[in-house]
């Protein structure tokens, strides 16, 4: 009985989350690194209702805790999170087995009595990534590749450095908008690590940390600035593609290189022709 009123509140409070008016607050940054800290400690006393943590805009709910029916996981935070609880009125937590994906902006919040609700908003970045580059920037390309709708396509990313590379990330940018995260290689503990954030392709991570991200049925979605970031020993390298995917029913590149072909053979026999004419004349 008392299962089955613990997953009642739960579904109950799953329900209503995406229907909170939280305050906005300035949100405090935190590091992405294994066993981060989430800190959400209210400043007053008092008696605790409960504490509630959601990742936004969407409001997906994450972790919640009750004083009487205890703590409650989404599944994805399942064996992840820990709440820390150094104080009647802590709703911190701590996070392990982090992924590129627990990036983003988590909210906290705290039910007291009789004061009310204390909340908080946590942006969990990745320090070690450069900065977005503004879209009105020139991007420079190391390679410029051209693929037709429906084909398979392999990009390719090599680092150019002999030093030791210790994570690539792998980011893709629409035309006109902001680079996506589609998948990371690192080392961790001597271990080969990969992250595929990919819902085009395949991402696979080579040993050396060189990147290939296989597209299959190439849609015009796909076009756009792929880019590979390697963090090295001496530093950053990036390395830029610009893949370009042709309209369907309009210039197709094995038509257009026939045509070249074609061309170039009969400007070719035609000059032969000449010659040869101009030979027998000259006789």
């Amino acid at each position: 009985m008392e299962a089955v009123q613990k997953d009642h509140w739960y579904f109950v409070v799953l329900i209503f989350l995406p229907f909170l008016k939280v305050q906005q607050k300035e949100p405090v940054i935190v590091h992405l690194e294994e066993g981060m800290v989430l800190n959400c400690l209210c400043p007053w006393e008092g008696n605790l209702s409960m504490v509630s943590w959601t990742k936004i805009p969407d409001k997906y709910p994450v972790a919640v805790f009750h004083p009487e029916y205890g703590m409650a996981f989404s599944h994805h935070y399942r064996e992840r999170i820990e709440f820390l609880r150094t104080t009647p009125l802590d709703g911190s937590i701590s996070m392990r087995n982090v992924t590129h994906q627990d990036i983003g902006l988590y909210h906290c919040s705290v039910q007291t009595f009789p004061q009310g609700p204390w909340t908080r908003t946590i942006q969990v970045e990745d320090l070690g990534e450069p900065a977005h580059i503004s879209c009105s920037q020139v991007i420079i390309t190391n390679t410029e590749l051209v693929a037709e709708q429906n084909n398979n396509l392999t990009i390719n990313c090599n680092h150019q450095h002999n030093g030791t590379v210790y994570q690539a990330v792998l980011q893709k940018m629409p035309h006109g908008q902001l680079w996506d995260l589609i998948g990371v290689c690192k080392n961790v503990d001597g271990g080969l690590v990969g992250e595929d954030y990919s819902n085009r392709g395949q991402v696979i991570c080579a040993d050396s940390l060189d990147v290939t991200l296989h597209l299959t049925h190439v849609i015009q979605e796909d076009a756009g600035f792929y880019r590979c970031i390697f963090s090295t020993d001496v530093g950053e390298q990036t390395v830029t593609v610009l893949l370009t995917v042709l309209v369907p029913g309009g210039f197709s590149l094995s038509v257009y290189m026939m045509y070249v072909y074609t061309g170039t053979g009969a400007a070719v026999l035609v000059l032969i022709i000449v010659i040869v004419i101009l030979a027998v004349r000259q006789r």
